[in-house]
């Protein structure tokens, strides 16, 4: 099990390491790790990954190839001492970690001691709450039920498997390395490790995918009865396998006419089967949303660590390099400079680099169309209350006066507290602002396109 904060300062004798007391509007209690590794590359991803392959170079003694895990690959040892070099060498804050999210790549890939190695460098540069949210990627055919019981002790307590079709067929042309056969092996070392919350992640849109796929995946996968799905729509990335073979709207894709009914299917199936659609892509059931990623919905300040990894804090993003040679030097430069005694400087008044300067920034057009882009992906929306109190109410008649054709054909709705739904040529300045299940969810991007407009950004 995890460390408690006491014992993890005395074990690396870190008791002595001060916390940064300079207030901030709103400090991070959620920390995202990337495990870039992967044993392939799967035909739809852009992401910062690393392909170590299937097996090891050099067969084994007995003629049996053996797979590539944490276990026995020097580059995923490598890896994850630079990813505790930089946690370590990053400013703490007073508040403890809420969330953990592992996510990839394939974080399965990962030995249990590496993992619980990670987990406890976060434990005692931040702290983890009791009752954190320990989330973490894994992919079918990557891991045994040994492994997925040492994730358990080591502190994890979900997990997203990386299903994405239950067709064979599809999944070979996504590229994927499992079979069905081992999503359902999966499923069940799961349950058997005790994780009573998991999720199963799919992709609509696929190439040569139909209705009927789509449907007898989603029967398949609330069969297994995950607390939560997560159903993605497929896109296209220019620098992708996919990107170099297919053009959007042109066969074999699906066309958009089917994708958009594939939306709707998976809207009416899950939420007729106990699963409540908190978010754009995201089905749970009751009490089990995923904590970790509606921090990033509601725009609130998280830790982002590793390669290609993104950190938010204080209203600015910094990305970390997306190769590990230059992550690594990245790395080893935070380290000198912890080194040249500039941790104390940090600790007391300037942080190291833009990283985590605690400041205020005005309330400005572009930061209000990132709070309307991710505050919208949730099915309760927004605070209209809460917008106006940041953003000024001519920002907020400005988005209201753009949303009202979309107001009109019902795809977005404004609902006030204590008094009936107001007429669309009000301005309403308290309640919620939403957008419709499904049809406001599936044209999301034609209003964020007009507000885009209408802010000048």
């Amino acid at each position: 099990m995890l460390l408690s904060k006491a014992d993890s300062e005395e074990t690396l004798n870190l008791n002595d390491r001060p916390k940064h007391d300079r207030p901030l509007t709103d400090q991070p209690t959620s920390a995202y790790l990337h495990i870039p590794f992967c044993r392939r590359r799967c035909f739809y991803c852009d992401f910062a990954i690393s392909v170590v392959g299937d097996n090891l170079p050099i067969a084994r003694k007995d003629g049996l190839s053996e797979p590539l895990t944490g276990s026995n690959s020097g580059t995923i040892a490598q890896y994850v001492d630079k990813l505790c070099l930089e946690i370590r060498a990053t400013p703490t804050f007073r508040k403890s970690l809420q969330t953990v999210f592992f996510g990839g790549g394939t974080p399965s890939l990962l030995a249990v001691e590496q993992l619980q190695h990670i987990l406890t460098t976060l434990d005692q540069q931040f702290g983890i709450a009791t009752g954190a949210e320990i989330s973490m990627e894994i992919d079918p055919g990557t891991f045994d039920l040994a492994q997925v019981k040492g994730y358990r002790s080591a502190g994890v307590n979900r997990v997203s498997i990386g299903v994405q079709a239950f067709q064979p067929a599809l999944l070979q042309a996504c590229g994927r390395s499992h079979t069905v056969a081992d999503v359902y092996q999966a499923v069940a070392w799961v349950k058997e490790a005790g994780f009573e919350n998991f999720s199963l992640d799919l992709i609509s849109g696929l190439p040569h995918q139909t209705l009927e796929d789509w449907q007898d995946s989603l029967e398949q996968a609330i069969a297994l009865a995950p607390t939560h799905l997560s159903c993605y729509d497929l896109t296209i990335e220019p620098i992708t396998a996919f990107g170099k073979q297919y053009k959007p709207g042109l066969q074999p894709l699906p066309s958009d006419e089917t994708t958009a009914e594939m939306y709707r299917m998976a809207q009416r199936l899950l939420t007729t089967t106990g699963y409540d659609h908190y978010e754009i892509s995201n089905y749970a059931k009751p009490g089990y949303q995923c904590r970790h990623n509606r921090v990033y919905w509601e725009n609130r300040s998280f830790y982002g660590f590793g390669m290609g990894a993104t950190s938010y804090l204080e209203h600015e993003r910094v990305s970390r390099p997306r190769t590990t040679r230059e992550y690594y030097t990245w790395v080893e430069e935070r380290q000198k400079a912890e080194g040249r005694g500039q941790k104390a400087e940090v600790a007391s008044s300037l942080p190291l680099t833009p990283y985590f300067t605690p400041h205020t920034h005005p309330p400005t057009p572009d930061r209000l169309l990132d709070t309307l882009m991710l505050g919208l992906r949730l099915a309760e929306g927004l605070s209209i209350a809460a917008l106006i109190e940041q953003f000024g109410h001519p920002l907020w008649e400005r988005v209201w006066t753009c949303l009202q054709p979309f107001y009109a054909n019902g795809w977005v709705v404004s609902e006030p507290v204590d008094r009936p739904d107001v007429a669309s040529t009000d301005v309403p300045t308290a309640g919620r602002l939403r957008l419709t299940d499904p049809e406001g969810f599936l044209f999301s991007n034609v209003m964020l396109i007009a507000l885009f407009e209408t802010l000048d950004l």
